[in-house]
């Protein structure tokens, strides 16, 4: 389990905050790791207990309207009830978000564990209450039930563009993707009916949508077919395993046998060897000047933020919740270099600021931007092995 979420959830902390002005979550998380650090020393300190694993990821609903925001904050903790109490307490102490005042009021403390045994309660009564009505099937329905088993399943369709499917696409909460429809009846043959289709090199817009929705698995030819498909699904669907035919093999030519095994055999997304003529931008680094590197470097685990002229000199270093509202005032902002995720606003204040870079953590999904600010984490920038006088552009 990672460090971000608490390893066994006892207390759920619920808060209602209300800001005079527009925030994003960034800023709420920020605000609330900023104002809270150090207020009971480094055994209560959030973002020591969130690596530690003592409290999980804190979630942030929200919503804006008539230049206001309000919300919840969600904080899981497996701490005991005193320091449980004292981090409630501690989230109530947030007095800004971003640049603009905000209260934030706890709502309530929930015993997970007694909201689990109250669940399993209810179920437990319910599968009683099952059994006990539950009668015995006649012969017949035995014969029919017989019957439906051996029955091979037939292709169907789903989605707008009708794409060849199995009957549980919509009920799954996974899918397999393969590419045609002879691969999709390989795999009802096979027992599994979550399979959907691509028909086609384009990727369709149903299986862009399910993949925002539900656990994917690429399940493509062991040819060169697969491979351009394979580079495809990797830029337009959130794939989670890739599965693979063995080379030379299509996905429809398999046995049963061999479709379980090469399911069985799928790779998490991450772990997967891209072919090298494939790999171009995703292993290419891009080249910054040393003191943007070494403020990179310096500004991890800080939320902290550094603004770079056009001379690649630093004009200010700021908390991130104050960046945006920093940015607005500022003239002569070349590069933003900053401890956390880069969204759409800040792209918006950048652009409209004529911006060149922007570097961060990591990168929300941004629906517009200028063509000339380009956008970077962390992991894709490398150092300038000496310095030149020329201008970075």
């Amino acid at each position: 389990m990672s460090s971000s979420q608490a390893s066994t959830t006892k207390y759920v902390i619920y808060a209602k905050f209300e800001v005079d002005g527009v925030v994003e979550k960034p800023d709420v998380i920020g605000a609330i790791f900023g104002q809270t650090e150090g207020l009971f020393g480094p055994d209560l300190d959030l973002r020591e207990l969130q690596k530690g694993g003592r409290v999980g990821r804190i979630e942030i609903e929200m919503e804006s309207k008539q230049n206001k925001t309000a919300g919840v904050i969600t904080i899981p903790s497996s701490l005991d009830r005193p320091s449980t109490a004292l981090i409630a307490a501690a989230i109530e102490s947030v007095e800004r978000i971003g640049p603009c005042a905000a209260k934030v009021v706890l709502d309530r403390i929930i015993d997970a564990r007694e909201e689990k045994r109250k669940a399993i309660i209810d179920r437990a009564r319910g599968l009683l209450q099952k059994w006990t009505v539950e009668v015995m099937p006649s012969t017949d329905e035995f014969v029919k039930q017989v019957s439906e088993a051996i029955k091979p399943l037939e292709v169907g369709t789903y989605g707008p563009e009708q794409l060849s499917a199995g009957p549980d696409v919509s009920v799954s909460s996974s899918i397999i993707v393969v590419e045609g429809r002879a691969d999709v009846a390989a795999l009802l043959r096979s027992g599994f009916r979550n399979v959907i289709a691509l028909e086609g090199a384009k990727v369709p817009e149903t299986i862009v949508k399910l993949s925002k929705e539900k656990e994917v698995v690429a399940f493509l030819d062991g040819d060169r077919g697969g491979d351009l498909i394979l580079k495809e699904l990797r830029q337009m669907v959130d794939v989670d395993f890739v599965a693979r035919a063995p080379p030379g093999k299509e996905v429809e030519e398999l046995t049963p046998k061999e479709v379980i095994k090469a399911l069985r055999e799928k790779v998490p997304i991450e772990q997967l060897e891209i072919p090298k003529k494939f790999r171009g931008k995703l292993e290419e680094k891009v080249v910054v000047p040393a003191s943007v590197s070494e403020a990179a470097a310096e500004l991890k685990g800080t939320l902290e933020a550094v603004i770079f002229n056009e001379m690649m000199e630093r004009e200010a270093k700021i908390p991130v919740s104050e960046l945006a509202e920093t940015l607005q005032q500022m003239e002569n902002v070349h590069t933003i270099v900053f401890d956390g995720v880069v969204t759409q606003r800040l792209v918006d204040v950048a652009s409209k600021k004529g911006a060149k870079m922007i570097i961060g953590d990591r990168i929300a999904e941004i629906t517009r931007r200028s063509g000339s600010l380009q956008l970077l984490t962390f992991a894709s920038i490398e150092a300038k092995e000496k310095e030149k006088s020329e201008e970075f552009s």
